[in-house]
């Protein structure tokens, strides 16, 4: 479409990303609000929707078989994390529990059980709901389209965005997520 710029794919060809291994996710509120919280001292303070973000985070190995995590972070207007998934976790999974009594879709289109894709966009439809339950707003954007993946195929490679992750908050006033250095 004209005037659209065009998304450059950043999937590895040929990577099955349900298959077991390491996998850093990055995801972005809509318009990169700052909604989940703010950065006091270095350190992360989370708004009541971060907590609930934070909370849905946590509860994911407890759903989805064959998930855990290592690293994670929520910050002012995005979150990091560091997914693992186990062998198990090609099976399908239950759906994260919610407060909604409207069914809750498990998976869009095409998009394959027990992938980060799936898991992601099920933990973004969980949390937005909540969210948006908590402050009247059913329906609005809580995230932004999309998220950033990166397959984690080294020590080094996982040793490196622990640290990223863990330093996050002290970089704050430098990250290019930060509106503030628009």
């Amino acid at each position: 479409m004209p005037g659209y710029p065009i998304r450059k794919g950043i999937r590895l060809p040929d990577h099955d990303y349900a298959s077991p291994g390491a996998y850093f996710v990055t995801i972005c509120t809509h318009r990169r609000a700052c909604t989940l919280g703010s950065i006091v001292d270095d350190g992360v303070v989370p708004s009541p929707y971060g907590v609930i973000v934070i909370a849905m985070w946590n509860a994911l190995p407890a759903h989805i078989p064959g998930v855990s995590f290592d690293a994670f972070v929520v910050m002012p207007n995005h979150l990091h994390a560091i997914l693992i998934l186990h062998p198990s976790v090609g099976a399908k999974h239950p759906e994260l529990p919610d407060a909604s009594p409207l069914p809750v879709p498990y998976r869009a289109h095409g998009t394959r059980p027990g992938s980060i894709l799936s898991i992601v966009q099920n933990a973004k439809s969980v949390s937005a709901r909540r969210i948006n339950l908590l402050r009247g707003t059913p329906g609005a954007a809580v995230w932004q389209r999309g998220y950033f993946e990166h397959v984690i195929r080294t020590p080094d490679d996982l040793n490196r965005l622990r640290r990223y992750i863990e330093s996050n908050p002290l970089r704050w006033a430098l990250d290019r997520e930060n509106p503030d250095n628009a």
